[in-house]
């Protein structure tokens, strides 16, 4: 999706600081009054973007389960832009060191 196909706020407000990696698995999360399984599209030491169709408010803190190699990583994010229907756009707010390490050995490089 180019730039200008995307909501303005997205494209103006929330360029991206690390460049995301294309993985597709499916991220638990809980939050928000949502509970479920979504499918990550794109992910960073930043962020993801997951597909779900849970309406999932902008500002919603999530947890998030990624299972990244043989482990699993337990994150929190912040829900930074919404596509209602579609999917959300989510910042992690508290990234530890060992998450970190793993995803920095784990995610394909862009």
């Amino acid at each position: 999706m180019a730039d200008e196909d995307l909501p303005d706020e997205i494209a103006t407000e929330n360029r991206r600081y690390h460049d995301r990696s294309r993985l597709i698995v499916d991220v638990h999360f809980d939050g928000a009054d949502s509970t479920g399984v979504a499918s990550t599209k794109d992910i960073s030491l930043g962020g993801l973007y997951m597909s779900t169709q849970a309406e999932i408010p902008v500002g919603a803190i999530l947890a998030l389960r990624l299972p990244l190699g043989s482990e699993h990583v337990v994150v929190k994010a912040e829900v930074d832009y919404s596509n209602p229907g579609h999917g959300v756009g989510v910042k992690f707010s508290e990234l530890s060191e060992p998450a970190r390490a793993l995803m920095v050995s784990e995610l394909p490089q862009p």
